[in-house]
């Protein structure tokens, strides 16, 4: 299972955030039919599909995709947490065609200047309805912003919170000091039982041109050991990776950086978390167990 990708046409909705000469590369259409033939040749049967942009229309359009694809199992979509109908917005969401597959939501936070977004009162009262709601939290952050989220899983036990790219670590800088800063939040963040991290992001934190798979392995040790395989999902980050790598080279890696685990342990990180986190039917779990 790959448990984090994401779809975009440019003419029904424009990625803002596609900007400068390095991103040109993703600045086309990437949709479905793209995506099924690179997963199908890695061996994956079953996605998540996540949202790029705060605009309400595109959560919809991502239900809708889903509901025809035999391929997509879940879409964490995005709504705004800090109006006070959100749980309203979400029930919408959830009765609106394919909403049975919204599995989370989730908010650009590495965009947001307050590294204390997250505990804001706004906020607060629509991460309440995104548990109410029965959804799980996409947390898409920066470093810095890893210790307010380890209070946010903290306030809220009742709701799961999901890591994205391991909180972006500074991978390519390769400064042994930010890796220990980095750790250290990690790690506080994995203390809190209703937190899982995704094994994903990490090819585009790394040099695009030079990285190497044990560039990356300090990092992927590092979520292994403190969320346990049990709370850790992959997630290809597809079509972003590919200003780093393709798709069958960065499942490859994620199976290289997880030889060291059991059979049982490998199967709960290539499709067990995801489909258990998410909740996702027993009929659309089978993933990419190598």
């Amino acid at each position: 299972m790959d448990a984090h990708h994401h779809l975009w046409e440019l003419a029904v909705r424009d990625q803002d955030w596609i900007a400068g000469e390095a991103l040109a590369p993703l600045r086309r259409d990437f949709t479905l039919a793209d995506l099924e033939p690179e997963a199908r040749a890695a061996g994956v049967t079953s996605t998540v599909a996540v949202q790029t942009v705060t605009v309400a229309e595109e959560t919809p359009e991502l239900l809708a995709l889903a509901a025809q694809s035999e391929l997509i199992a879940g879409v964490v979509g995005w709504t705004d947490l800090t109006a006070p109908d959100a749980g309203r917005a979400l029930e919408a969401l959830r009765t609106g065609p394919g909403g049975e597959r919204l599995v989370g939501i989730r908010h650009q936070v590495q965009h947001e200047p307050d590294p204390r977004w997250l505990l804001r009162a706004d906020v607060a009262r629509g991460l309440a309805a995104v548990a109410d709601a029965g959804l799980v939290y996409d947390l898409v952050i920066l470093p810095h912003q890893l210790p307010a989220a380890a209070e946010a899983a903290s306030r809220f036990p009742q709701l799961t919170f999901v890591l994205d790219h391991l909180g972006k670590p500074p991978i390519a800088a390769g400064e042994p000091e930010e890796l220990a800063g980095w750790s250290a939040s990690v790690r506080r963040l994995a203390g809190r039982p209703n937190a899982v991290c995704k094994l994903s992001g990490l090819v585009t934190e790394a040099d695009w041109r030079t990285w190497t798979v044990p560039d990356l392995r300090p990092y992927a040790e590092v979520v292994l050991d403190a969320f346990g395989p049990e709370r850790v999902m992959f997630g290809s980050d597809w079509p972003v990776c590919r200003l780093a790598a393709g798709y069958g080279r960065v499942l490859d890696t994620a199976r290289e950086l997880c030889d060291t685990l059991a059979p049982a342990e490998r199967d709960a990180v290539f499709a067990g978390t995801a489909a258990r986190v998410y909740r996702l039917p027993a009929a659309r779990r089978t993933g990419t167990a190598p």
